[in-house]
């Protein structure tokens, strides 16, 4: 089998098939197979695993999971690329599966269940700029059993999940992925290793989930409300950012006691404070209302 990694049959496919790429699923196909072979790695795949592949393009990354994986489910949304894939690049493999839809509209949870009895899964993905954040969510809020999730991603956005307080990157990307996983920047991937070419560096970032949350709260979408409304608006103090949601409904007064009984100054800006002080903010919050 001629492997995708190599850019002389990617084009001999695309060409093949007259495919022409959209902007609006934001494609660009990988044309390395070390970076192929570093996402193989970083994700840990093993003849045990069933993985999900999001937005699996030609199938260039698939045939390499095919390859590893016990189980492979990719899901696509472009119904031009499915031609490609089930008759061409993956029908040699009897363990794939491959789903037209749109991965925000697919229950996972439930694909899940049905193919894994339940257990963890791998998710792999070179995922579409625009769409990462709310992919990587959607994941994480569903509470899908999954060991890792190894993505491709822009470079700012990877080091945006990576970052801690205080930093420039540091938002309410960093907290939502550390409380839920512990992110891992695997390599970076300039734009050559892609067709077409990006505009901006990417790369890939393994985000391991934790087995118990980090950090114990009582509320823990109020505490993503509260994060929200911190970095809304980053100029502003946290106290005058919290009382300017239009996502919470507390006092003015409730507020400052609050950051106060937080222990903190109450001109701290919310990009200052760690997710712990997030969590207790938020317990701190839920007490003074209840009372």
């Amino acid at each position: 089998m001629a492997t995708l990694g190599d850019p002389k049959n990617t084009i001999e496919i695309l060409n093949k098939y007259h495919f022409i790429f959209q902007k609006k699923f934001g494609q660009n196909f990988l044309i390395d197979t070390h970076v192929l072979e570093k996402i193989i790695k970083a994700a840990n795949i093993t003849k045990d695993d069933m993985v999900l592949e999001i937005g699996p393009g030609i199938g260039t990354m698939t045939q390499y999971l095919c390859e590893n994986a016990r189980e492979v489910i990719a899901v696509e949304i472009d119904k031009n690329l499915i031609p490609i894939l089930t008759q061409d690049t993956l029908s040699k493999y009897d363990n794939v599966t491959v789903i037209n839809e749109d991965i925000l509209k697919v229950d996972i949870k439930a694909l899940v269940n049905e193919k894994n009895g339940g257990k963890p899964i791998k998710v792999v993905a070179n995922l579409p700029y625009y769409i990462t954040t709310p992919i990587i969510m959607g994941l994480f809020e569903a509470h899908v059993p999954i060991d890792n999730i190894t993505v491709m991603v822009q470079k700012e956005v990877a080091e945006r999940m990576q970052s801690g307080p205080g930093s420039k990157d540091y938002g309410a990307l960093s907290l939502a992925v550390q409380y839920y996983a512990d992110p891992y920047i695997v390599a970076n991937v300039p734009p050559n290793c892609f067709m077409p070419r990006p505009n901006v560096g990417s790369a890939v970032i393994r985000l391991t989930l934790h087995q118990d949350a980090p950090i114990r709260v009582k509320d823990e979408q109020l505490m993503f409300r509260l994060i929200r409304a911190s970095f809304n608006q980053r100029r502003k103090t946290l106290a005058n950012g919290l009382n300017n949601s239009s996502e919470l409904s507390f006092s003015k007064e409730t507020i400052e006691k609050a950051i106060n009984q937080l222990g903190v100054t109450p001109t701290i800006r919310g990009e200052a404070l760690t997710l712990e002080q997030f969590a207790k903010l938020t317990d701190i919050l839920l007490e003074l209302s209840n009372n």
